[in-house]
């Protein structure tokens, strides 16, 4: 499909903005066994406090520390598949803070969002994700959220949302009532200047604490929703696939929706395009769908068809998949002139 909105995508300053949880990821390989020690749910992402982080931290073998948050992931993809990508997200004034920023801005990621201010209270450490990653490549995600909490409408650049093709939305970010207005407000800019909105839906967990709040999101202010099977049929309340999908094609522009190894499908109105997976080695799926909607908003941006842009999707996915962590080791752009 050709892009749309408010002149071309060359006459806007950025392809993508994301705005999401700005969080370092901490990997760590574990047996499933540490998590049922832990009273961990295999697949889910599970909020902890300080002290808990602090326990777990202390508990794994850490293999890779890196800059992480799922829409930061895809802003990085997107910008190694050749997109202009900007970033907002809230991190505090501290060494991962700092490293969070360097980090977005030697991956080509524009990232002008101010540290967060200290005082009033609002003291919080940079947020981080202990990713546990059992053998067979799942992932289990305990996050501490801190500075990432005081996240809102004022951390929302107007000029910079007016001036994006596509603002996305991370759903992780949807938990304090502050981001929830932040989100709205995006959404109202960005519509405003002619732009669309997309939102990643992000867990299944997630969308079951604030479901009346993300099915109003999702039916007044999105243009492209991203989910799995398990987040589509929770935000619907349906344990059919075909009964979600047909609800969120009628809620939206157009939804795309991954199914893991049976590849993904957008669904557009009554068109329905099925995409199939990459083949790959799976080591460790962290970021799988982050690198899904890079892969398809690089695409989709470019003016490619909404087949090429799962395509796109796929490969983009594939490449993470097969090493540990959320970040591509090799240049993906290529894959864009195939």
């Amino acid at each position: 499909m050709s892009v749309t909105g408010a002149g071309s995508a060359a006459e806007c300053r950025f392809d993508l903005l994301g705005i999401g949880n700005a969080i370092i990821d901490v990997l760590a390989p574990v047996e499933p066994d540490f998590l049922a020690e832990h009273d961990m749910i295999p697949g889910s992402m599970m909020l902890i406090d300080a002290e808990r982080a602090e326990k777990l931290y202390g508990l794994v073998r850490r293999e890779r520390e890196m800059g992480g948050g799922s829409a930061a992931n895809t802003c990085v993809v997107a910008a190694n598949m050749g997109a202009r990508v900007a970033y907002l997200g809230k991190v505090a004034d501290d060494a991962p803070g700092r490293t969070f920023a360097a980090d977005l801005q030697q991956s080509g990621v524009y990232f002008p969002s101010s540290f967060l201010d200290g005082h009033a209270g609002r003291a919080q450490p940079t947020a981080r994700c202990l990713v546990m990653v059992t053998p067979d490549g799942q992932r289990t995600m305990n996050t501490y959220l801190g500075a990432c909490v005081t996240f809102g409408p004022e951390d929302v650049l107007g000029e910079l949302v007016a001036s994006a093709h596509v603002t996305y939305l991370e759903g992780y970010l949807f938990d304090p009532p502050h981001a929830q207005e932040a989100f709205r407000q995006a959404a109202s800019l960005a519509h405003a200047a002619g732009r669309r909105v997309a939102l990643s839906l992000s867990d299944p967990f997630c969308v079951a604490r604030h479901r009346d709040a993300f099915r109003e999101l999702v039916h007044g202010h999105i243009d492209i929703l991203f989910a799995n099977e398990e987040e589509i049929c929770s935000l619907y309340q349906t344990e059919d696939f075909t009964t979600a999908m047909n609800q969120a094609a009628a809620d939206t522009h157009f939804a795309v929706l991954t199914r893991s190894g049976q590849g993904s499908v957008i669904i557009r109105g009554e068109e329905r395009i099925d995409v199939a997976p990459v083949a790959t080695q799976v080591i460790d799926t962290t970021g799988a769908g982050d690198a899904y909607a890079a892969g398809f908003l690089a695409g989709w941006t470019s003016g490619r068809t909404l087949a090429e842009c799962g395509r796109l999707g796929s490969v983009a996915a594939s490449e993470i998949i097969s090493h540990y962590g959320a970040r591509p080791l090799v240049n993906l752009q290529q894959d864009m002139e195939l």
